[in-house]
């Protein structure tokens, strides 16, 4: 499985890697230790199949001369039946943009059409905690709550990533490709 995301600035990265180590440290979540390199992230996109090669070459032409976008977080989220809290940003023209676009031009790639990450169903978020139970999900959030101010920041980079899973458990997701915006 093959996933686009979007990456966050130098600051903004720290910020919610802090966040992601506290919860750990509370013993609220482990979702910092789950997957090998992590990194904060929005994701754009997600394909089961990809011919790589045609999707970077693809990916490092069409995002040469984007521009980064800025981005703010200013909302604590949980998807309903999965254990997720999540940061999500104030949707804006550009991000809506962003994200359309990029859906457009990768169309003939989009092979999942129940997709969450389609247009039209896309919920952009930040994961902080992953399959948390009802009761550690409740804990998080509150802590979060109390934790967070709203977050400034930047989407400077887009990544091609692949998810490496063990025993149904994403374990890696290596970037294969990135490509940095331009930053005004």
């Amino acid at each position: 499985m093959y996933w686009v995301i979007a990456l966050f600035d130098e600051n903004t990265e720290k910020i919610i890697k802090g966040i992601w180590g506290e919860l750990c440290e509370n013993s609220i979540s482990s979702y910092t230790e789950e997957v090998k390199d992590g990194r904060p992230h929005i994701t754009l996109g997600n394909y089961s199949n990809l011919d790589i090669s045609e999707y970077t070459k693809r990916m490092d032409s069409f995002y040469d001369h984007k521009m980064s976008i800025d981005i703010t977080f200013n909302t604590i989220g949980s998807f309903l039946n999965y254990g997720t809290l999540f940061y999500s940003p104030t949707v804006t023209s550009e991000l809506i943009e962003f994200h359309t676009y990029h859906h457009e031009h990768f169309n003939e790639f989009n092979g999942k059409a129940n997709s969450l990450y389609l247009p039209g169903k896309w919920i952009p978020h930040c994961t902080l905690a992953n399959r948390l139970s009802p009761e550690k999900l409740s804990e998080a959030f509150h802590f979060c709550l109390k934790r967070s101010d709203v977050i400034y920041g930047k989407i400077i980079e887009v990544a091609l990533i692949e998810l490496v899973d063990e025993n149904n458990k994403c374990i890696n997701a290596p970037i294969i490709f990135s490509k940095r915006l331009l930053i005004e």
